[in-house]
């Protein structure tokens, strides 16, 4: 008569062995162990489902409708009774006129804002400094501020204070005696305008991320810097810098992933017939061509050549992320 298992003796729970060498494999219980674990965290599922209803219901159902950017899309005939034409208007974007002026202008926007991605980290590490505590919430209150400011707001203080007869900005040049300048008609200053108008907005807001990194540091580390001989410099650069690098990686990664997407709300606001030599760009011409044009499905096949070139982007820089340091988005 076979000895019963020690566990089955003992009463301790029984312990899957792994298959002897040549014998037969038994496939994992992924469903039943999959189910467990959703009946043991069933709260955090609970928690989280609202989000998955919302991006399913707004995010990924409406790319039903990306399909119209390869058809002759007409509204009575509905989506399946349109006429399928494949590629055309992609080609026919390709070679209009008004293509690569699209593409240049997006792009030295986008790159231009890609270029002063470090200012929020440079005021967080500044005002991590701070040790007066009341001038520090001053400054960060002051900064903060105009992010809660509508953008149309902004652009009427832009268009009030630009103003070539009433605005104060040229009411100043002409005290040194220079002749007023037409800022928001010149397309030589509409980039200018729009970037650094968004870093007022935003740089305060932008620097909470980095801020509440900092605030995790173990003040321990600063402390052996200074035993160590490290001045304030050397301790922000050997110790808070590596500190929040993750999150600076992956909030630059994000910031790539809607690199073509200029914001085409401050775009449209600023633009006019004297500056659309700079101020057109990829998103402004979409809301012109299928909002107000009704060529619904040009405009989609624009924005989706838009969609396309960001995802790719994000794709390729999350890579490089995760060959170069720890930090990716996956």
């Amino acid at each position: 008569m076979t000895a019963p298992p020690v566990a089955a003796a003992t009463g301790a729970p029984e312990v899957e062995r792994p298959p002897a060498p040549g014998g037969p494999v038994v496939a994992a219980p992924r469903r039943r162990r999959a189910l467990r674990a959703v009946r043991n965290s069933w709260q955090l599922y609970l928690l989280v489902a609202p989000a998955v209803v919302f991006f399913l219901i707004f995010n990924y159902v409406p790319m039903y409708g990306a399909q119209i950017a390869f058809r002759d899309f007409i509204a009575s005939d509905g989506i399946w009774g349109s006429r399928w034409v494949g590629l055309e208007h992609f080609e026919r974007f390709f070679d209009s006129y008004y293509f690569w002026r699209l593409l240049r202008n997006t792009l030295i926007l986008s790159l231009y804002q890609l270029a002063l991605f470090p200012l929020p980290i440079i005021l967080a590490l500044s005002l991590n400094e701070v040790k007066n505590h009341l001038f520090k919430r001053f400054a960060q209150t002051l900064t903060y501020a105009p992010h809660f400011v509508s953008l149309v707001v902004v652009v009427g203080m832009l268009f009030a204070f630009l103003d070539p007869r009433l605005g104060l900005v040229n009411h100043l040049i002409e005290l040194v005696g220079l002749a007023p300048i037409q800022f928001m008609q010149d397309p030589g200053w509409f980039r200018h305008l729009y970037v650094w108008s968004g870093v007022w907005q935003s740089l305060g807001w932008s620097t909470i991320i980095y801020l509440a990194a900092l605030s995790g540091v173990n003040p321990e580390l600063h402390q052996a810097a200074q035993v160590d001989g490290a001045n304030r410099l050397q301790r922000i650069r050997h110790v808070n810098i590596p500190a929040i690098m993750p999150t600076v990686v992956i909030l630059f990664i994000l910031d790539f992933g809607s690199f073509m997407a200029v914001g085409f709300e401050k775009a449209l606001l600023m633009n006019n017939s004297l500056n659309a030599e700079a101020s057109d760009i990829i998103q402004t011409f979409v809301y012109e061509t299928g909002l107000l044009e009704g060529q619904y499905s040009y405009a989609a096949a624009v924005g989706l050549f838009d969609s396309v070139i960001n995802i790719l982007l994000l794709v390729g820089v999350n890579q490089l992320a995760r060959r170069f340091s720890e930090n990716s988005l996956w």
